[in-house]
């Protein structure tokens, strides 16, 4: 006889593996919303970005309980060298603070920090911190962090184009043969699979120069919580939504 107050733990442990299942191996967060978050409490922007910084240790906590192994983040644009001095400033003295603070969890939880986007843009002394903290966690090989820093999608790929060229003036590769693939071995990070879901906070319905041959079948979540207010929870929410989804690539399945 079926109880309403005990639950059948077959159907339990069959959504428990299915949602298992469905859990994306790589998800790519679009950070958005921090200078917003600051001025609607009547606080300085920096204050955002700090606050920003904590939502990312609790996300990078929820990857690791749910077994995601790559978590990659739009942390600087190469367009956000626009911004005023000030800022930029105070987000490269806030990256190497991060770094120093999270080293210590990176290597509790076997993370390796990675990155993408263009290396000589930023101070030589956060420069200096990435080279460190990449070169003391590249054996790891269970969670990668991966930090877009004056990152541009389009120079990505653009540089890829010419890599390419280059190959093919030297006479090492047969204009003909260039696959997808071919584009694909000439990105920033070519081992890393492209991301299952794309997550952007808030509620901002644009991609911002931020993988775009990587998210071409990626599943899109968006929601209108500003990201220092996305934690635990709303990560749940997010892979929650990805979970129901039927990813079909093309097919009728």
């Amino acid at each position: 006889m079926e109880s309403d107050v005990f639950p059948d733990l077959g159907k339990v442990a069959e959504n428990m593996s299915d949602e298992k299942q469905n859990m994306p191996h790589h998800v790519a967060i679009i950070m958005d919303g921090n200078g917003r978050w600051a001025k609607a409490r009547g606080w300085p922007r920096l204050k955002g970005h700090q606050e920003g910084a904590n939502s990312l240790r609790a996300i990078l906590r929820a990857c690791r309980d749910h077994g995601i192994k790559y978590l990659t983040v739009y942390a600087f644009s190469s367009e956000n060298w626009v911004r005023p001095k000030s800022e930029v400033s105070g987000l490269m003295n806030l990256l190497k603070t991060f770094l120093r603070k999270q080293e210590h969890e990176l290597h509790e939880n076997k993370v390796r920090l990675r990155m993408i986007g263009r290396m000589a843009d930023l101070p030589a002394a956060v420069q200096q911190e990435l080279e460190r903290v990449m070169a003391a966690t590249a054996h790891y090989t269970e969670h990668h962090l991966i930090l877009a820093l004056s990152y541009g999608s389009r120079t990505e790929i653009t540089e890829a184009c010419r890599a390419i060229a280059r190959e093919v003036k030297a006479g090492q590769l047969d204009p003909e043969k260039i696959t997808e693939q071919t584009v694909a071995q000439q990105l920033y990070l070519p081992d890393v699979p492209d991301p299952d879901l794309l997550i952007r906070t808030s509620g901002e319905m644009r991609i911002s120069n931020f993988l775009l041959w990587q998210i071409s079948y990626s599943e899109l979540y968006v929601t209108p919580v500003f990201w220092p207010d996305f934690r635990e929870q709303e990560f749940a929410a997010a892979l929650a939504d990805y979970a129901k989804r039927h990813r079909r690539f093309g097919d009728i399945k």
